[in-house]
């Protein structure tokens, strides 16, 4: 090395190649050349020359996917020499790429002279590698470490001061020079108080994806099973930003807030099945279901409306409804939402569930009457083969009594003969007339839905009038069997029927 470029190395700022070797993003890996890891860097470079040296100052670190690397071993050895003797810093090689395997010369080279030949791997480009240097020799060292201590002072913040979610990262923007976004892997808000990223198509494909974007940073945010979102950090105008390793300890910080606001979640969760159960059962007070309800965002004041939702799972719903104030309780197969009116665009993301909505009421009401008109919506909606459905569209349900034992009555009165009928003989009477009832008295149409032909759909109505006593043909009978149709299926009695058949 020149005396000229090593007096040049010395008066540049003292980050080594140690130091690079050392920074948590970049993933080097040292491959040889240990001895050189005292070395300054000045820059980092991509080259692809075989000689680079004419461009060179000294104290670079070089980077190469190995296109210029020889494939001998002779070749390899002076291909290194040449950027020792120029100062080079280190090389960083890219060997997932076209680097050719490197031979027993050109390490042995290397430790001979203290030439850190440093790996680095595919997800992290040199453009982050250069960045970070860049960083570290024009930055106070002693800033850029005080500003990932503040960071790792960021629950502590919350702690003592009480922050919320959407403060402490406002502070961590000013400390990190960087404007934070946070959203889910589908873009949706990830923390309360803290905004999603303006343009959602930085999001990454994959979590393993490089994490530099134009402007900065996106890193997954880690969750029990995997990435649970992405921290976007883009650097703000006139602010000094503080680099991807800041970056990294922030999208640790938004993990823990993250398991933070779940434990509470789930508290509050847990919290408002026990009131739901508690108000089905009309064993709290005005008084208490007041301090129940605002505990989880519900104004008792105002109207609310209760829902059935069938064929989902409980992490889909809570995605659904994550910045809805809502009491959620399951029963069975069914769960059963407390909300204020307006859940319809929320339900719509349930893909594949169905959704009953009662009329909106106010707590007080007995809830028991929300939740008979919100199963009964959403049987129809199972029957009908829609996502959803307000109770009150179909006007048969308002007419039916209350009382299950007089449903059951009505279904034994008018159905009771075709029920027998299909135990005894697995036949389908029932099914046949509710299908074809449900299309209007369209043959066709509903034999297609009970995969038969119209003549034995004829057959079977015409058995189901003679099991039962009641002609479908007449006005009356077709419409005392309509009645009972609604109420065994608010009873559950079609769908049992249907299931032995």
């Amino acid at each position: 090395m020149s005396t000229a470029k090593a007096d040049a190395a010395k008066t540049r700022p003292a980050v080594t190649v140690g130091d690079l070797l050392s920074f948590p993003a970049l993933q080097l890996r040292l491959l040889a050349g240990g001895g050189g890891l005292g070395r300054a860097v000045s820059w980092a470079h991509v080259s692809e020359l075989e000689d680079p040296t004419p461009w060179l100052q000294g104290s670079e670190v070089i980077m190469t996917v190995g296109i210029a690397v020889p494939r001998g071993g002779a070749a390899q050895r002076r291909y290194l020499e040449r950027l020792d003797d120029a100062g080079v810093a280190a090389l960083v090689l890219s060997t997932q790429l076209r680097t050719p395997p490197l031979r027993r010369e050109f390490l042995a080279a290397a430790e001979a002279r203290g030439f850190p030949v440093l790996e680095v791997p595919l997800a992290v480009p040199f453009v982050t590698i250069a960045q970070e240097v860049a960083a570290a020799v024009s930055e106070n060292p002693a800033a850029r470490l005080g500003a990932q201590l503040q960071v790792f002072g960021a629950l502590r913040w919350m702690a003592e001061e009480n922050l919320d979610a959407g403060a402490l990262f406002n502070r961590l923007e000013r400390l990190s020079g960087y404007r934070l976004a946070l959203c889910t892997t589908q873009g949706r808000p990830l923390l309360p108080g803290v905004d999603v990223p303006a343009d959602l198509s930085v999001l990454p494909d994959t979590a393993d994806a490089p994490p530099t974007v134009a402007g900065g940073f996106v890193l997954p945010v880690l969750g029990p099973g995997g990435p649970a979102g992405y921290l976007v950090a883009l650097e703000r105008a006139g602010a000094r930003p503080a680099g991807l390793a800041v970056v990294q300890h922030l999208a640790t910080v938004a993990a823990l807030c993250l398991a933070m606001v779940r434990q509470e979640r789930e508290v509050l969760r847990r919290e408002g099945a026990e009131t739901l159960a508690e108000l089905l059962q009309d064993a709290l007070d005005a008084a208490g279901a007041q301090r129940r309800l605002a505990r989880h965002g519900l104004d008792s004041a105002r109207p609310v409306v209760l829902a059935v939702v069938r064929r989902t799972q409980d992490e889909a719903l809570a995605a659904a409804l994550y910045d809805r104030p809502h009491l959620t309780l399951r029963r069975g197969e069914d769960r059963l939402v407390l909300a204020e009116p307006g859940l319809e665009p929320a339900l719509a993301e349930l893909h594949g569930a169905v959704c009953g909505l009662s009329r909106p009421f106010h707590v007080g009401t007995p809830l028991r009457v929300a939740h008979r008109e919100a199963g009964w919506a959403a049987g129809r909606a199972e029957e009908a083969g829609r996502p959803l459905v307000h109770y009150g569209e179909d006007a048969t349900g308002r007419w039916l009594p209350e009382d299950r034992q007089l449903l059951a009555a009505l279904v034994e009165q008018v159905l009771g003969g075709a029920l027998r009928y299909d135990a005894a003989h697995g036949s389908q009477l029932l099914l046949s007339v509710r299908t074809w009832m449900e299309r209007d008295r369209r043959t066709e149409e509903a034999a297609a839905a009970l995969h038969i032909h119209p003549n034995t759909l004829a057959y079977r109505l015409r058995r189901f009038g003679e099991v039962t006593g009641r002609d479908l043909t007449t006005t009356a009978a077709f419409t005392e069997v309509w009645f009972a149709v609604r109420a065994a299926t608010e009873l559950g009695v079609a769908t049992e029927a249907q299931e032995k058949s």
